[in-house]
């Protein structure tokens, strides 16, 4: 054995010491250190930290403003029902994440378990509906409609149901007035998403966790005043949860009320026009295809030609915005937004952009008098045009000699106006255009407001289109590759189309030019676009921006902020241009195209002012347009696959004339049987209890029209008007335009 030395054992026992002396003192500065940190320089970020841990919230949520129509109906309130939630937090708790639970709630309420477990689960990219979209620490409404036997049973079992609750609640609910569905200018509510309220913090108009929000209509547009604003209660509790004291109370304020400028009863009678003329036109043979019209979608706007305030709008297909409430089914929500059912989430009046056809007119018209061209001509209506090798023909073939810029609008002569916009691309260098180009024809369209948004208080309006230079030249350089890969010079017509397209779809070409003089071609326009216009033209030139609210009134009725009418611009044309189309738009409900839609009109009285539309669209059947205003309101319905203007949309647009006005087929007025016969001007009072001075609404406004007839043989405005025979005067109902291809020569 080696023996080691005093000293040497004793220098190691030093280090040893030293070294476990400096550990130490390390980790007593490290401690030393982070406690200076937590206590000293985020002491009081922790502190406040801490004592949000023994403050818990109860959240009161604000009663949601009514929505309202124009004499005080409402379209949209609340009602009480019983409500049962289930908190997803809880359930996950357990052992078997809720199951065992939802599977007897599911045996209460009569639903099968599939269906209560949907409800709970968290909506993402991978889930279908149903699911829950908002906030996974809310309780999840099961059903909205349980019935007190059931919230006993769950209420009284409590230890049976850990999580759920069974308590009255106020749901959003759309009546329907009178059988006035308004689905889409409402809309619909759905929970807040956790990126809502996280994107909503530093706003005036925060989210809570257990708030409904707009995706919709007038429920999205007008979410913030509607809301209102929930109450909290903030309570101290100790570490086992008991309430030792009240920290702050912030009240509820409920949401306020928006009045709208709909008509529940007009409204009704419009839906329902749409919908039986549609129906009608189902019934309407179509010679181009073969088959019968296939009516799939329309849209009609009934709007107050001196404010823009839309007194009616309705889109077909459509839906019933209740099933919305309380979380959708899968089943519902599979047809709202299935092919099969034709997307009635669409609000095609703002949102359904096609073609005018002739209705369109009226905008050539104005340009071609600001070219220079007098209004009363005489221009050639002959029965066809030709360009290079290339044949326009006129509806029927049917020539009218030299007429004015006013009768060709009577006739709907599409002749005059292939002259006219050939003409002025010329003028403008053909395809070289000038550095400088007037474009009359494309500038006017924009200054009459298409291509862009009319401003209407309704969320996703779509622009339309005016297919000028620049959107020729954008449109060829987004699709350029895509045509010269698949078009051929001797293929299928598509094909020819794509590689004629590939090689100069950049320029605008002679065919193009007069193609979209008549409203055909790649021009889209929406109907409120459309009911804007012909608004402007009654009202002596001015566009408004089209309203659904009229005014913001709080729950007590003591604060009214009335939505004033808006501008967005002039129409481009002078008093005497203005003056001369409108007599011309006379003259198509007295002699021209609708003129047998308007037999026994009181013409006298209420002077009516129509355009009829036809336009065809590739691969699908004609759409049907219809324009029309008085002195107090236009009316724009438009039918897709429909057929003609007249021959399907006009008898609708009657029905609701007479009704407004109380007109009868001889052309008798009747004003005790006029629903609107001049705007509403007075806004329905709000009493400081909250409550609502509104007239009685029937349930079927058909019994009360027929009621109140005198004369067995008098119309019912809400049934279709029997077809007229056809006279030589309704040439819309035989039109088919035969444009041919559209390679058109340069």
């Amino acid at each position: 054995m080696t023996n080691i030395p005093e000293t040497g054992r004793s220098s190691r026992v030093q280090i040893r010491l030293v070294v476990i002396q400096v550990l130490v003192l390390s980790l007593l500065l490290t401690l030393g250190g982070r406690l200076w940190y937590l206590q000293i320089r985020e002491g009081a970020a922790y502190a406040k930290e801490a004592s949000g841990n023994h403050v818990q919230q109860v959240v009161q949520p604000a009663v949601r403003g009514s929505i309202l129509d124009a004499r005080g109906v409402a379209l949209a309130d609340n009602e009480t029902r019983l409500v049962v939630s289930a908190s997803r937090t809880d359930l996950l708790k357990m052992k078997d994440d809720g199951k065992e639970v939802l599977v007897k709630l599911a045996k209460v309420l009569g639903m099968t378990p599939k269906e209560v477990q949907e409800k709970v689960r968290l909506c993402d990219a991978e889930t279908p509906q149903p699911c829950w979209n908002g906030s996974p620490y809310q309780p999840i409404p099961i059903t909205d409609e349980a019935t007190a036997k059931q919230a006993l049973q769950i209420r009284e079992r409590a230890e049976d149901f850990p999580g759920i609750t069974a308590e009255p609640e106020a749901v959003r609910r759309y009546p329907s007035p009178g059988k006035a569905n308004t689905a889409q200018v409402l809309g619909y509510l759905s929970p807040v998403t956790d990126d809502e309220i996280k994107k909503a913090q530093n706003t005036n108009s925060p989210y809570l966790r257990s708030d409904q929000v707009g995706r919709s209509g007038l429920e999205r547009q007008y979410d913030k005043a509607l809301r209102g604003k929930a109450g909290v209660t903030r309570y101290e509790v100790d570490n086992l949860g008991r309430v030792i004291g009240q920290a702050e109370a912030d009240p509820a304020h409920p949401g306020d009320n928006l009045v709208t400028s709909i008509d529940s009863r007009v409204q009704r009678i419009a839906e329902y026009q749409l919908n039986e003329a549609m129906k009608e036109a189902r019934k309407q043979h179509d010679r181009n295809t073969g088959t019968n019209y296939k009516a799939d979608s329309g849209a009609v706007v009934v709007m107050e030609a001196k404010t823009g305030r839309v007194v009616a709008m309705a889109s077909n297909p459509t839906y019933d915005p209740n099933a919305w409430v309380g979380g959708i089914s899968a089943k519902d929500y599979a047809r709202l937004t299935g092919k099969s059912s034709n997307y009635p989430l669409l609000n095609r009046a703002i949102q359904g952009q096609s073609a005018p056809g002739s209705i369109f007119k009226v905008i050539p018209t104005a340009a071609a008098v600001n070219a220079g061209y007098s209004f009363n001509g005489p221009y050639e209506c002959s029965s066809s045009y030709s360009i290079g090798g290339q044949v326009f023909k006129n509806f029927e073939s049917k020539g009218y000699g030299p007429i004015s810029l006013g009768r060709a609008l009577e006739v709907s002569c599409d002749t005059v106006f292939y002259r006219l916009s050939h003409e002025e691309w010329k003028r403008d260098g053909g395809t070289k255009p000038k550095k400088n180009a007037n474009d009359w024809f494309y500038k006017t369209a924009h200054q009459f407001g298409l291509g862009k948004e009319t401003g209407i208080d309704l969320p996703n309006e779509v622009t339309g289109r005016v297919p000028d230079r620049q959107w020729k030249l954008n449109y060829w350089k987004a699709n350029k590759d895509a045509w010269c890969r698949t078009g051929k010079r001797d293929g299928s017509y598509a094909e020819k189309i794509a590689y004629e397209n590939c090689l100069e779809g950049n320029r605008m070409r002679a065919g193009d030019s007069v193609n979209y003089s008549i409203g055909q071609g790649d021009t889209l326009v929406t109907p409120i676009q459309m009911a804007t216009i012909y608004s402007a033209i009654s009202n002596g030139g001015t566009l408004y921006n089209p309203s659904v609210g009229k005014a913001v009134i709080s729950a007590d009725g003591k604060t009214v902020t009335p939505i004033k009418p808006e501008a967005h611009g002039k129409l481009p044309m002078s008093q005497k241009t203005r003056s001369e189309i409108s007599d011309a738009l006379a003259g198509v409900a007295t002699r021209g195209t609708a003129a047998w839609r308007f037999g026994g009109w009181p013409q006298d009285k209420i002077p009516m002012h129509a355009k009829t539309g036809t336009a065809e669209v590739y691969g699908k059947q004609t759409t049907s347009w219809f324009a029309t205003y008085t002195k107090d309101y236009s009316i724009v319905m438009t039918i897709s696959q429909g057929g003609t203007g007249s021959g399907a949309s006009g008898p609708a647009v009657r029905n609701i004339y007479n009704a407004l006005y109380g007109v009868s087929e001889d052309g008798a007025i009747d004003a005790k049987k006029a629903l609107l016969p001049t705007p509403q001007k007075a806004l329905p009072k709000v009493k400081t209890d909250g409550t609502i001075s509104s007239p009685k609404v029937s349930k079927d406004p058909a019994k009360d029209q027929r009621a109140g007839k005198k004369d067995p043989n008098a119309p019912d405005p809400l049934q279709p008007a029997t077809a007229a025979p056809p006279t030589p005067e309704n040439r819309d109902t035989r039109r088919r335009r035969r444009r041919g291809s559209r390679r058109w020569p340069a």
